[in-house]
Formats: C-alpha cells, sequence, structure tokens
C-alpha cells in the first residue's frame, strides 16, 4: 500500500463514515505488528552472526507475511460484515411476517460481524507468538522492532476483542454466543505473552 493510500484510509476512518471503524483498525494494527516482524526478519537474515538460526528466522518472516496480507484482507472483511448489519436492520418490519424475517436477519449478520475480528484476535495472538520467538535470535540492532511488534499485536488483539464483544453482546442464540466466546478467550490467553515480550525488551534497551 502507498502513503497515499494509507492516508486516504485514515482520513476516511476519521470521518463520519461508518466504515471503517474500530474491527478495520484492530486489523491495521495486526497488519503492521506482523509487518515488523518481518522486518526484523528481513534485518537478520543472510547475516553470518546469525547463521545459526537462519532457518528459524526465516520461518518467521514467511509466516509473518501470510499474517500480515491476512489482517489486511480482514479490515476489508470487517467493513463488509457492519455493511451486511446495517442493511439488516434497515429492512421492513410492518407485518409480523417481515418483523421475523428481520430479526433473523440481523441475528445472522450481527454472528457473522462478530468473525472478522475474530479471525484478527487469532492473527494477533499468532504474531505475538511470533514476535516472542525473535530475541535473542534476531538482529539486536532491531530489538526495539520486536518490541514494537509484540506491543501492536497485543493491542491489536483487545482491539479485535471489543469488536467481538460489541457484536457477542447482540446475540440471542446462547451456543453460537459461547462458541465465538470460547474462541475468543483462547486467543486472549496470547496477550499476556506479549506484555512480558514487551517488559523484556525494554529491559533490555535499558540495561
Amino acid at each position: 500500500m502507498h502513503q497515499g493510500e494509507v492516508g486516504d484510509w485514515l482520513e476516511r476512518l476519521g470521518s463520519s463514515a461508518p466504515t471503517p471503524g474500530g474491527g478495520a483498525a484492530a486489523a491495521l494494527a495486526a497488519a503492521a505488528a506482523a509487518a515488523l516482524v518481518e522486518m526484523v526478519v528481513n534485518l537478520t537474515q543472510g547475516r553470518a552472526a546469525y547463521a545459526a538460526h537462519e532457518s528459524h528466522v526465516r520461518l518467521i518472516g514467511e509466516q509473518a507475511a501470510t499474517l500480515r496480507q491476512r489482517a489486511w484482507d480482514l479490515a476489508a472483511d470487517d467493513e463488509a460484515a457492519f455493511g451486511a448489519v446495517m442493511a439488516a436492520y434497515g429492512l421492513p418490519r410492518q407485518t409480523d411476517e417481515e418483523r421475523a424475517a428481520r430479526a433473523a436477519a440481523i441475528e445472522a449478520a450481527t454472528a457473522a460481524a462478530a468473525r472478522p475480528p475474530l479471525r484478527v484476535a487469532e492473527v494477533a495472538a499468532k504474531v505475538v507468538e511470533l514476535a516472542a520467538a525473535l530475541p535473542g535470535r534476531s538482529n539486536p540492532n532491531v530489538l526495539s522492532d520486536v518490541g514494537v511488534a509484540a506491543s501492536l499485536a497485543v493491542s491489536a488483539l483487545e482491539s479485535a476483542a471489543i469488536n467481538v464483544e460489541v457484536n457477542l453482546a447482540g446475540l440471542h442464540d446462547d451456543g453460537v454466543r459461547d462458541e465465538l466466546r470460547k474462541q475468543l478467550d483462547g486467543y486472549l490467553t496470547m496477550g499476556e505473552l506479549g506484555r512480558r515480550v514487551v517488559a523484556d525488551v525494554r529491559a533490555r534497551i535499558n540495561g
């Protein structure tokens, strides 16, 4: 993405338009975190001092590239899902039949809208894992970027959780809500690891 496109996207984010919103912002944070992991890998590979970790670090870079693209795609998915929710709320509700159809459409669209931020949480949790695997194996000159990657990934994880939860709050199907909640809770466990990576990086920097 070019700088102009980033600027345009941020202008849309700051506008009164309903999308992009918090879910897409969480996805962008996850994408930035993954990109920083890639950068650290690219500044480590091919250097004799880190040759012993070459294959390990290369794999981290490949995974980070996939996660970066996945997160970016999820930003668009989140926008589309919110649009579907708004369309469902706009359905006619003059008759009992229309009201029932509208309620069913809202329920389905709300459940679907919880899934993009849930996948963002999954991506962010994986980026935390990758960042945690770099210190001691990667170029120490970019250790701060490992810390920023972990910090951004934790922020993306928690931001995504907010967007999952706001949709779960609107669901009436206990089974669907509980299953999505269970998945989210599994990803949120990685937040503590991310915070430990940040603390470790800061401790190393500050000696």
